[in-house]
């Protein structure tokens, strides 16, 4: 079981991040010419060596750590 303290740090890092949705634009996969690089609402982050599947692994974090520490919360509260 991850320890309460370290499920707090975990939503503490993902609600200070920039806010979602994050989206990933991979060269010669979503656009034809230009850099890859991931849509924020607060500008575009780009990323050196990373591969297509960083680039969506990284874009999708955004969105599905929430998902899974609300579900992890919803379960405990389930059982207790």
């Amino acid at each position: 079981m991850i320890p309460e303290n370290e499920l707090s740090a975990m939503r503490n890092r993902t609600e200070h991040a920039t806010p979602g949705p994050w989206k990933a634009f991979v060269e010669g996969r979503d656009m034809d010419c230009g850099s890859s690089f991931i849509r924020t609402q607060n500008g575009d982050i780009e990323l050196i060596g990373a591969t297509e599947a960083d680039y969506d692994f990284i874009a999708h974090a955004r969105q599905d750590m929430l998902r899974l520490l609300d579900e992890i919360e919803a379960i405990k509260a389930a059982n207790h």
